[in-house]
């Protein structure tokens, strides 16, 4: 009982932090939204709400799977689908809701009934689509996919929206815990966790479903990779002298990420008539999140080589270096949609 009531207290202290941050996101383009729009707030609540939720079968600590929700709901996936309908966000929110069944199920004997659970969200996608479509809704135009120049998202998100592709990745931080996370993951060999994002996936660069539009699958692998993240972050706090190679590895693709957005600002700088200022700029603060991720993933290297613990400090470094990304790049993105 006692562990419940600290379960729900936490669950209802993420809510409150979610809406205020959303509210805090919203709030200067209220006086343009209509009614519809509103839905854009309950969008990302319940996103992140549900990432968190099914974050914590994998992820024990609190900060993990709060930052795992916030990247979901706060994400520039999720955050993109704002120029779309505002049912896009909705269905995309409800997936790590429609997983939980699957995640946190049957067991024992009738651990197999977790196989069909976990097709729910398909299920449940296709058939809002279909039901939309004879209602005469299309959330995300059919035709709408993704492109080989959104994958320039993936590592510079904000160029991305800036240039108003399709939002596919995360923000820049996080790349570290996320490569912490993948690891972990392959050690772990999780199967499920593997299939669903490796279906997600192929599904995103297929051709459109029936009526379903073929980017609204991209949930399914930034769901498990904000879950990666939460669990990554986590590695990181908790990380072991004999953890330090994967530090390191995290550590060194920070700095590369760094170096290479900081070469392509110097091209767009070359560009004539000053046209590329603007995304070289942008390109630039690009290079200063991968460096502040650098930092926080290196003091975590130096703590650890150091053979220290210092808990407290690893969650104080990394967590405020994520918050500052978020806070920077979803207001960004919002601002830029709206």
């Amino acid at each position: 009982m006692k562990s419940m009531n600290k379960n729900l207290s936490k669950l209802f202290a993420a809510a409150i932090l979610y809406a205020g941050f959303a509210a805090y996101l919203y709030q200067p383009h209220f006086r343009n939204f209509d009614k519809q729009q509103y839905l854009l707030l309950v969008n990302v609540c319940a996103a992140s709400l549900g990432c968190f939720v099914l974050s914590r079968r994998w992820v024990g600590a609190f900060g993990g799977a709060f930052f795992a929700g916030a990247i979901y709901g706060f994400g520039p996936f999720m955050l993109g689908l704002g120029k779309y309908h505002p049912t896009a966000g909705f269905i995309a929110a409800a997936i790590p809701w429609l997983l939980c069944p699957a995640v946190f199920g049957p067991t024992a004997k009738w651990r197999w009934l977790r196989t069909p659970l976990a097709a729910l969200p398909f299920l449940v996608v296709v058939l809002f689509f279909e039901v939309a479509a004879r209602c005469g809704l299309f959330p995300i135009p059919i035709q709408t996919r993704l492109q080989s120049a959104d994958l320039a998202g993936l590592a510079a998100p904000l160029v991305a929206a800036k240039r108003n592709l399709t939002l596919i990745g995360f923000y820049h931080v996080p790349v570290a815990a996320l490569v912490i996370g993948f690891s972990m993951m392959l050690a772990a060999r999780r199967v499920g966790v593997i299939f669903i994002f490796c279906i997600g996936t192929i599904l995103a660069f297929c051709g459109p479903l029936l009526n379903t539009s073929s980017l609204i699958w991209l949930s399914l692998p930034v769901l498990c990779c904000s879950i990666l993240i939460g669990e990554g972050l986590q590695g990181f706090t908790s990380a072991g002298f004999a953890d330090r190679k994967w530090l390191l590895g995290a550590t060194a693709i920070m700095g590369l990420l760094a170096v290479c957005t900081l070469l392509s600002a110097t091209k767009y700088y070359k560009v004539i008539a000053g046209l590329g200022a603007g995304y070289a700029d942008m390109l630039v603060q690009t290079a200063g999140m991968y460096v502040l991720g650098a930092i926080a993933a290196g003091i975590v290297l130096f703590i650890v080589s150091a053979r220290l613990r210092c808990r407290r400090l690893r969650w104080a470094v990394l967590y405020s270096a994520v918050t500052v990304d978020i806070f920077f790049g979803a207001t960004f993105i919002v601002d830029k949609i709206l």
